[in-house]
């Protein structure tokens, strides 16, 4: 138990010798330093999870995952425990928070980017049938445009064509009618069309001649379009047309399964929203609350040490602090004036010597120049 003790008062950042004196004061840094390492173990996961499903699919995912992991969880455990063990309690409350804002600030921006990849996790099921939907209506919109764009640039052959399938129906029903107007002829039925007069006779053969002459316009008639077809094929395949088709399951699965972070992001986003355009509520405040349970955990080691309130530790770190500040002026203050002495009987000592030298020439001027 004193080896857990230990280890969440160092990370907490407290001076151990001072806190020992005030055993009322333990636990409640024993709970501040349990805040920050699970804080930074969360982050831990948070960020290996993230870089595992940043590197999914390679065979290196697994290891740079526990390797980026780790040194996130140290980089927030460092950040964390120094912050925490900076903010003064003797200090007043906007000085803490001042001292705290910067934390605040990172940590809310740590909290959007770690939870973005555990929402995608948690509705990963919603976000695969949005990409297949995003994904089934992304190809319809692109064989609509190549379709437009022939039409377009086909505007002759395809008018053409339409006008050649319209007299080819047409052709087709009035050979029909004809047929059954000869037949009527040759059987001898009365009707405003035919003379009633059984077997084949005049009328007959001139209904049969006009027959003929459809029969032969509708042969060519479908030459001609059975040409223009092959023609308006040969250009849709060279255009790309006839290659592109809807997705079908199983390729609409294979695409979502290999989606990307980027649009795996955009259909997240439209899980907020109703088909219709409209907000939906519901999923919009889940992925909400989830983004702010990260940002309350990232800011929750800050959080507590401002909740804390002000004990004998804290007062007497509080005089350590000053006792040391004042004996490092004072110590300051003696080292200036040992050295401004010393200093001083250098000169001095110097002076004397030069004076001394002084004289010694003169009076060797003076014996040598009576």
């Amino acid at each position: 138990m004193k080896k857990i003790t230990d280890f969440f008062w160092f990370c907490s950042g407290v001076h151990v010798d001072t806190l020992k004196k005030f055993p009322t004061e333990h636990n409640k840094f024993v709970g501040i330093g349990a805040t920050i390492f699970f804080t930074a173990l969360f982050a831990t996961l948070s960020g290996g999870y993230a870089m595992y499903f940043v590197f999914s699919g390679s065979t290196a995912a697994v290891l740079f995952a526990i390797t980026f992991g780790v040194i996130w969880g140290l980089a927030i455990f460092n950040m964390d425990r120094y912050i925490v063990s900076s903010i003064k309690k003797t200090g007043s409350t906007n000085h803490q928070i001042l001292q705290a804002m910067p934390r605040i600030l990172l940590a809310i921006m740590i909290g959007v980017v770690i939870s973005r990849p555990l929402e995608l996790k948690i509705f990963d099921k919603e976000i695969r049938q949005k990409l297949k939907t995003n994904y089934l209506n992304g190809q319809r919109a692109k064989i609509d445009t190549l379709n437009n764009a022939f039409s377009k640039k086909y505007n002759l052959e395809l008018t053409k064509e339409k006008d050649l399938k319209t007299e080819k129906d047409s052709l087709e029903k009035d050979i029909n009618r004809s047929r059954y107007i000869l037949n009527q002829e040759v059987f001898g039925d009365k009707t405003n069309q035919t003379s009633g007069i059984m077997g084949f006779g005049t009328y007959a053969k001139q209904k049969e001649a006009v027959l003929a002459q459809k029969e032969e316009r509708l042969n060519q008639v479908r030459k001609d379009l059975d040409q223009l077809d092959k023609i308006i094929d040969l250009r849709k395949e060279m255009d790309g047309l006839n290659s592109t088709k809807l997705f079908n399951e199983h390729e609409l699965d294979s695409l979502a399964n290999v989606a990307g972070f980027a649009d795996k992001n955009y259909a997240l986003g439209q899980l907020s929203f109703n088909p219709d355009g409209t907000r939906d509520v519901d999923t919009y405040l889940a992925i909400s609350f989830i983004s702010f349970l990260f940002i309350l955990l990232e800011c929750l080691p800050v959080f507590v040490k401002l909740m804390s309130d002000k004990g004998p530790y804290d007062v007497a770190l509080q005089d350590i602090e000053e006792l040391a500040v004042h004996q490092s002026e004072k110590s300051k203050e003696h080292q200036i004036v040992v050295t401004d002495n010393i200093q001083d009987t250098k000169n001095d000592a110097e002076t004397e010597k030069h004076k001394t030298l002084i004289h010694r020439k003169v009076k060797k001027d003076l014996e040598e120049n009576p």
